[in-house]
């Protein structure tokens, strides 16, 4: 595994070599802009691993994106070579999940994190009580004397498409409980049989639709199920369904297995179209709602 090559799937550019707070800043805003959180793998019928090479050869080295576990493991290794980190688990809202079904990076005294559409795009100090604003909202680290939970107040938001308003792909709620955690260090065996439940139980919302968001510099966007949100930030939120005829480029990424290129649709349906002879002649493919081309 190499850290330049990590830099340049990211887009970043300057020196690393320094364990200094701006680059910190920069390299965890430019992995949550560049990385999309997804799913899909295990809609194709693959299996998310916790080993950190295939985790690297599939975001780094094929340019795709990755669930939590991924995205963090990942990304906890490359602050090992720029930064002294641990990992902690942590349990999701829902009344709290009672396994670990999260992880999370903690360095010295700042919370640094890689999730879904609550993302937050800089690390926050871990001070109890404290309001940290960003781009998303306004995050608030919480210390109950047990527990460390995460809370988050977002914009209020402003939905175009009056129909969708009702939709339960919005959230009312102006301040919400997102997660809780406490210090304990954790390896990332202890998620292997986290990982493991995440993409076999049938009650697992990875194993109920396919997701796939995205952080921009404005905003967000994300595809659940059959549902492609784009939300801008002191702007709109545009929600719609994306209608079979009208296919719409969403993000960019190969998918290889066994020797074929996977071609998904948001329904979660995947066609499989043997281009083992073309796999050494393009570099990507479009992910759109109807059809994959090869560019």
């Amino acid at each position: 595994m190499d850290l330049k090559e990590y830099l340049n799937r990211i887009g970043f550019i300057g020196q690393y070599d320094k364990a200094e707070l701006d680059n910190l800043f920069t390299i965890h805003k430019l992995h949550v802009m560049n990385i999309p959180f997804e799913n899909l793998s295990i809609h194709s019928g693959e299996k998310n691993t916790m080993d950190l090479n295939i985790i690297y050869d599939k975001i780094v080295k094929s340019n795709q994106g990755g669930w939590c576990c991924k995205n963090n493991l990942l990304f906890s290794w490359v602050l090992k070579e720029i930064h002294h980190v641990r990992l902690q688990s942590v349990q999701l809202e829902q009344e709290f999940l009672p396994m670990d079904s999260h992880l999370i990076i903690l360095i010295i005294n700042l919370y640094v994190s890689f999730g879904v559409s609550h993302q937050i795009w800089h690390p926050s100090e871990l001070i109890s009580g404290k309001d940290q604003p960003q781009p998303p909202g306004v995050f608030r680290l919480i210390n109950n004397s047990m527990k460390w939970v995460l809370e988050k107040t977002g914009r209020m938001q402003f939905v175009q498409d009056k129909a969708l308003a009702s939709s339960s792909l919005i959230d009312k709620r102006l301040t919400k409980t997102l997660y809780s955690f406490t210090l304990t260090p954790r390896y990332a065996d202890r998620f292997r049989e986290t990982s493991d439940c995440l993409q076999t139980s049938p009650d697992s919302l990875c194993m109920l639709k396919s997701i796939c968001s995205l952080q921009t510099p404005t905003g967000f966007r994300a595809l659940i199920g059959w549902t492609h949100s784009q939300v801008t930030f002191k702007d709109l939120v545009d929600t719609k369904e994306i209608p079979d005829y009208n296919p719409i480029t969403v993000f960019v990424w190969p998918l290889h297995k066994k020797g074929a290129c996977h071609f998904f649709t948001s329904r979660s349906t995947v066609m499989n179209r043997t281009v083992s002879t073309l796999l050494k002649t393009f570099t990507s493919f479009q992910f759109v709602s109807k059809e994959c081309y090869l560019s």
